[in-house]
This record gives C-alpha cells, sequence and structure tokens, in this order.
C-alpha cells in the first residue's frame, strides 16, 4: 500500500523538493513528447506543423475540463486528508473518478461537432487547415486518457505523490519516440504509414497508457483503501463541490487557450510562418516553464493540506517559498533563453522566417518568465485556499481582454506588425500579475489573516 504523506508538518522545503522534483521532470518528458510530435511534422513540412499548431489550441480547449478537474481533487482530498477525515476524503476520491467519466463522454461528443468550426476560425483554406482537422478528429479518441488521467493524479497529488505521474510521462515520451515514426512513415516495403494522421494515433495509444497506468497506482494508495463499488455512484451533493472547485479553473484554463486563439487569429495574416514559428516557439517556452510547473504544482497540495489542518503560517510561508525557489531558477534559465534562441528554433525547422518570428517572440519572453512563475504560484495559492474563482478572473483580464485589447493596439494602431503581438501578450501578462497580487493580498486577509504576518510556526523552517 502507498503512503500518504502528511505535508503539515516538516520542512516546507524538503516538501517542496520531493514533491516538485518528481513533477518537474515528468513535464520535462511531457513537453520532449510534444517536441518530438513538432519534429515529426516538421520532417513533413511547415504546412503539417502549422496544422500541429492549431489542431492543439482547439484540442486543449476540451481537455481543460481534466486540469479543472485535477485541481478539484487536489483541494477537496487534500482539504479533507489536512483536516483528518479520511472517509470524506475516500468519498470524494472516488466520486471525482465517476465524474470524470462523465465529463469525457460528454466532451467527446462536443469536441466531434465544435472542433473543426473551432479550426477554422484561426485558419485560411488550405493544406495546412485540412491537416489540422484531421488530426483534432483523431486526437478525440485520446480525450479520455487525458481528463481520466488529469483527475486521477489530483489524487495522487493530494497525498504527496507527484512520482507515478512521472513514470507515466516517461513511458509515454519513450513510446511516442518508437510510435510516431512507425505510424508517420510506416514499415519500408510491407505499409507505407498514416502520414501526419498517424502523430494523432501515436498521441491517443500514448496517454491511454498513462491513464491506465495512474489508475493502477491510486487504487494501491492508503486513500482508496476500502473503496466499494457504491462509492462511485452519483451524488448532487459531491458533484456540485467537486464542480463549484473544478469549474473556475477549468475556465481559467479555457480563457488561456483562447488566447492562444486570439494570437493566432492575427499571426494568420501575417502567413503560414508566423502560425508555425509560434507553434514552435511555444513548444521552446514550455521547456524554460518546466520547474515552474513544477513548483507551483507542489504549492497546491502544500498549501491544500495545511489550509485545511488550519497552519495558516505555513500556507503563506509556502508561497513565498515557491516565490523564492522560482526567482533562482529564472536567474539563469532568462538569460539562455534570450541568447539561445536562434539555436532552439533551428532545432526544430530550417525555415529562415519562421526561424526569424520564432526567435523574435522567445526573446521578448525571456523577459516576462518570471511574471509567468509568480502569477501561477497565485494561481495555486488561490485553489488551496478553496478560492479559484479568482484565477477565473484574473485569467479572463489577463488572457481574454488583455492580449485582445493591447494586441490589437499595437497591432492594428500602432503597426507594429508580428512583433506587436508578441509586446501585446507581453503587456497582458504584466499587468494581469500587478492584479493578481492585489487579489492574493484580498483573499488571504479573509482567509489566513493576511500574506504579509509575521511568522509563528516553528515548523515552517
Amino acid at each position: 500500500m502507498a503512503r500518504t504523506y502528511d505535508l503539515t508538518e516538516g520542512s516546507l522545503a524538503q516538501h517542496f523538493r520531493r514533491l516538485a522534483v518528481p513533477a518537474a521532470i515528468g513535464m520535462v518528458f511531457t513537453t520532449l513528447y510534444n517536441v518530438v510530435d513538432v519534429f515529426f511534422a516538421g520532417l513533413i513540412g511547415t504546412a503539417a506543423q502549422a496544422g500541429l499548431a492549431i489542431s492543439f489550441q482547439a484540442f486543449f480547449l476540451f481537455i481543460t475540463f481534466g486540469f479543472g478537474l485535477s485541481s478539484a481533487m487536489t483541494a477537496l482530498v487534500g482539504n479533507a486528508i489536512g483536516a483528518k477525515k479520511d472517509a470524506e476524503a475516500r468519498i470524494v476520491a472516488a466520486r471525482g473518478i465517476g465524474f470524470g467519466v462523465i465529463i469525457s463522454a460528454v466532451l467527446m461528443v462536443a469536441a466531434w461537432f465544435i472542433g473543426p468550426e473551432l479550426i477554422k476560425l484561426v485558419s485560411t483554406e488550405g493544406e495546412y487547415r485540412d491537416a489540422g482537422t484531421r488530426y483534432l478528429l483523431v486526437l478525440l479518441l485520446a480525450l479520455p486518457g487525458f481528463v481520466l488521467a488529469f483527475g486521477v493524479n489530483g489524487l495522487l497529488q493530494s497525498q504527496g505523490d507527484t512520482v507515478s505521474m512521472q513514470r507515466g510521462q516517461i513511458a509515454a515520451f519513450f513510446a511516442n519516440i518508437a510510435l510516431n515514426p512507425l505510424l508517420v512513415f510506416g514499415i519500408p516495403g510491407v505499409w507505407d504509414g498514416m502520414g501526419f494522421d498517424g502523430i494523432a494515433v501515436s498521441t491517443v495509444l500514448s496517454q491511454t497508457g498513462i491513464m491506465i497506468y495512474v489508475i493502477r497506482r491510486l487504487f494501491k494508495t492508503d486513500l482508496m483503501a476500502g473503496v466499494t463499488r457504491s462509492c462511485f455512484w452519483p451524488e448532487l451533493g459531491t458533484y456540485g463541490a467537486i464542480t463549484r472547485q473544478m469549474l473556475p479553473v477549468t475556465m481559467t484554463m479555457f480563457v488561456m487557450m483562447s488566447a492562444g486563439f486570439i494570437v493566432q487569429f492575427y499571426l494568420k495574416s501575417f502567413g503560414t510562418s508566423a502560425v508555425a514559428a509560434y507553434g514552435v516557439a511555444l513548444r521552446v517556452e514550455q521547456l524554460f516553464l518546466l520547474p515552474v510547473f513544477g513548483l507551483t504544482g507542489a504549492l497546491l497540495p502544500i498549501a491544500a493540506q495545511n489550509f485545511g489542518a488550519g497552519h495558516h503560517d505555513r500556507v503563506r510561508q509556502a508561497l513565498f517559498d515557491c516565490w523564492k525557489f522560482g526567482w533562482m531558477f529564472m536567474a539563469v534559465a532568462c538569460p539562455i533563453l534570450f541568447f539561445a534562441s536562434p539555436l532552439l528554433m533551428r532545432t526544430f525547422t530550417d525555415d529562415p522566417e519562421v526561424i526569424r518570428i520564432g526567435v523574435s517572440y522567445l526573446r521578448i519572453d525571456g523577459f516576462i518568465l518570471p511574471i509567468y512563475m509568480m502569477l501561477f504560484a497565485i494561481n495555486s495559492f488561490l485553489q488551496a485556499l478553496k478560492r479559484p474563482i479568482w484565477t477565473f478572473w484574473i485569467g479572463a483580464y489577463r488572457q481574454a481582454f488583455g492580449v485582445a485589447f493591447f494586441v490589437y493596439v499595437y497591432v492594428m494602431i500602432y503597426d507594429f506588425g508580428v512583433l506587436g503581438v508578441w509586446v501585446g501578450i507581453a503587456t497582458a501578462v504584466t499587468t494581469g500579475w500587478l492584479i493578481s497580487l492585489i487579489v492574493a493580498d484580498y483573499v488571504a486577509r479573509g482567509s489566513i489573516g493576511g500574506l504579509l504576518v509575521a511568522r509563528t510556526d516553528a515548523n515552517t523552517a
């Protein structure tokens, strides 16, 4: 039986190391997984890379429900574990899995009809739109794998387990390396392969494998000990609690991906190269944000358990420690991203125009990576305090209104061209960060006595 870790005692720094490092390593392999897809799409051509970029944006809108379910499970079950309410934690966990199954079925139907229309919004007629649409329709088979894996991982994280998902992500990466060339190019003299669609099939197979693995790991934990079939039956009260915690996070992620659609809408007027450059540059950006994702992901279960236990000083200090460790990494990462961006872009494409546009994005992005880090930490902090609705409003400003408004100003009024899109994104992120600091302090005053309060708990060291 796997152990449930008590995050309400002991060194916060040690908890961050034990949770964040495996999570970050797992995300490294998830990002490398996506990099493999971009690489093989590049072997097919620029149109394939552009098709991958637009289909990814559309597909991600639907798996935002998986991110929301994951955060809801970590916050609700983590609070219950911290308060020593084991029976409540077990029931919420079981019903959360059943809720995930229902969500997955509904999303597959909705995405079949809505997905192709979304792709039309951010593309022009031609080869890359057709490729992106085909890719998306195949990828829909992976929706249950993503949504349920995320939800189950939230339950594992609530117990202090970030290793299981890491192992699944590593295995999926190596599976993708083997499946992509086989399914795309086939076996010479035997089978011609599936072309671009083969990348989608590889994702379906590998992500379904992750889902199966993490579910098996979950049922070996203390949390699921004694669970019966009746625990999984739907119950409106529990579903309501999950939905209230899930929807703000889902909508925040949804708005975030909507920002991608806004960006793609403007980029399509600058040609296929601009669309492809943005898709490649996003993958490069993710590589530098991986430790941040690990840190801020670790903050959620740490803060959730301690909030449930009433250890408000530890909740507060966990946020500050997350920022401190994040700044230490950014001091190294930002200069590397700025100066190495041409080399990083050339790794995925030899199209000089794609490289030029991608470099312009990454160099501006290098200045705002620390702001992303602080924003993500505040989101985890608000979710742990069971106030996720604020993450939605911050995201709605930053990723919808802010991006649309500032990009319009820089592109349409000041005629900055593609550079105006990048500067607009940076302006929206910076102003959103300032707003999030105000919100975090406001919520903290009502929930834990404020952010800037003298530390009294000796165990926060």
